[in-house]
């Protein structure tokens, strides 16, 4: 990564603008452990908030998809995982009628999906209240599952 670069750190009115002007590009992590199930956390931000989601986050300016999917697995998950050790899993359009700052326009995010085993206990990060393991069958019928994150598991 580039040192002289700030990636994540804008401020609130510039990111307001972006979210209202264009698409987010973003990283969902679908997590899985031995015994086939899926890791979700309860979401604390708008959009999706209070809804288990899989995790993941935006992409920044200049940050090559390698560094963008290393450090999001880091913070997310706070385990070391680079790109190889995933399966791509898909291309993905996630709409919102409301946005993390509040309900007067929406948000757009273009996402790149990948998959993951791990077998290491995770840590609960600042966009989720808790984690949870889910069957599969579980997560597709449970009414606060996002629909989002349901269209990952459902046969096409």
């Amino acid at each position: 990564m580039k040192n002289n670069r700030i990636l994540s750190m804008l401020d609130i009115k510039t990111f307001s603008e972006i979210i209202q002007n264009t698409p987010l590009i973003s990283i969902d992590l679908i997590v899985k452990n031995s015994s086939n199930q899926v890791l979700l956390g309860k979401r604390v931000n708008e959009p999706a908030k209070d809804y288990w989601f899989v995790p993941g986050g935006r992409i920044y300016k200049d940050e090559n998809l390698e560094e963008a999917y290393t450090r999001i697995v880091q913070n997310e998950l706070s385990i070391s995982s680079n790109i190889p050790q995933a399966n791509f899993h898909g291309l993905y359009e996630h709409f919102y009628d409301n946005n993390v700052f509040n309900d007067g326009f929406s948000t757009h995010y273009i996402v790149l999906a990948h998959k993951l085993m791990v077998s290491t206990e995770i840590k609960v990060n600042n966009q989720h209240e808790v984690y949870k393991w889910f069957d599969i069958d579980e997560l597709l019928n449970d009414v606060q599952v996002h629909n989002h994150t349901k269209n990952y598991f459902k046969k096409v």
